[in-house]
């Protein structure tokens, strides 16, 4: 896969790594006990690990969007937890508001943002509305210079940590698609309030809530593009969040692989056992070539809706596939908290789920083919 990196994205591959191994391994047990990293986020800021893919005139570090993939993966490999937080604020909150804001939003948001000073969450998912977003029944009503937000988001990522929240909502009921708009949300706006934090099988660090919005009077300027284009708005970011959630995946397989490659060295089995190995590597191989494929197809501003679905559908079930199958290899070892193969094994099945079902991917590949 080397062959495909420049010198210059080797050099940053090797940083990250660097900084995972230093900073973000020593705050996983941590993680694995539900403590938010905020400390460990702050300094990922300074560091300008929030903003990547950002130019530095908005406080960015200005590197490609490859060299943004790069990073998720190697943060994964470490943890899975830090990959879905960096993700989802560059992604589908940061890189968004770069792309659609008006200019006193991008100078407003984005800055914080890629520095760390604050981070954000993407808010589409509702009680009613998971694989089909289209279905979203939180309402914005109209009135003077402001909307009134009514409704509830669940299952969102860094909610009630983040400070800016990209919320999807409903401007008008009775258009056939409904007019879906975007709108810029602070925390500790009044009437919007946090509810549940979700008790996760993986993924502990990161908090996954509920968010309840009750009169809540948005200003007309944080509004995100036109009213009524926030569905476009929001599959648009989640071309580039799918393949972020893809390299999230190959951070998950790669690190599961390696601990049963470490552990057959020092436990040798039969040919039988080891030659299992041959079937995963492949696989891989097989889904770094797909998602660093639809990084490029994303950096060259080529259509990316089929790749980005297609790296999504492979890498994560690679991720399940190969953490599953690493169990087995460890036998009963596998299966204590002495190895990291059971949390790769809880942290994998989740990429199958969010930033849309690998069914969800399934029809996207198949209306893109016909």
């Amino acid at each position: 896969m080397d062959v495909l990196l420049t010198e210059k994205q080797r050099l940053w591959r090797k940083r990250v790594a660097k900084f995972a191994r230093q900073h973000v391994f020593p705050e996983v047990e941590a993680m694995e006990q539900g403590v938010f990293p905020k400390t460990l986020l702050a300094e990922m800021g300074r560091q300008g690990f929030l903003g990547i893919p950002i130019p530095d005139k908005y406080h960015g570090l200005g590197a490609d969007f490859t060299t943004y993939i790069m990073a998720i993966h190697e943060l994964s490999k470490v943890s899975a937890t830090i990959g879905v937080i960096v993700s989802v604020h560059t992604s589908v909150v940061t890189m968004p508001i770069l792309a659609f804001g008006t200019t006193e939003q991008k100078e407003s948001y984005v800055p914080k943002l890629a520095s760390g000073q604050k981070l954000g969450a993407f808010c589409l998912t509702e009680p009613k509305a998971g694989s089909d977003a289209s279905s979203i029944q939180l309402k914005a009503e109209r009135a003077d210079d402001y909307y009134v937000l009514n409704g509830t988001k669940i299952f969102i990522t860094s909610g009630g940590e983040a400070e800016v929240y990209l919320v999807f909502a409903v401007t008008d009921p009775a258009s056939t698609k409904k007019n879906i708009s975007a709108f810029i949300v602070e925390k500790g706006t009044p009437g919007f309030t946090i509810g549940k934090d979700e008790k996760k099988m993986g993924l502990h660090g990161s908090k996954t809530v509920a968010l309840h919005f009750d009169g809540v009077q948005i200003p007309k300027k944080q509004l995100l593009g036109a009213e009524g284009e926030g569905f476009r708005i929001a599959m648009s970011s989640l071309n580039a969040g799918r393949i972020g959630i893809a390299a999230q995946s190959l951070g998950i397989a790669e690190a599961a692989l390696a601990e049963a490659v470490t552990y057959l060295k020092q436990n040798p089995a039969g040919l039988e056992t080891t030659i299992r190995l041959g079937d995963l590597g492949t696989k891989l191989e097989a889904a770094k070539l797909l998602v660093y494929q639809a990084a490029s197809y994303k950096e060259a501003n080529r259509p990316v809706t089929k790749e980005a679905s297609m790296a999504k559908l492979f890498a994560s079930k690679t991720a399940v596939d190969i953490s599953t199958e690493v169990i087995h290899l460890l036998g009963i070892a596998g299966y204590t908290k002495q190895y990291r193969a059971e949390r790769y094994f809880r942290d994998a099945k989740i990429c199958e789920i969010y930033e849309g079902t690998s069914e969800i991917q399934r029809l996207v590949i198949c209306k893109q083919l016909i």
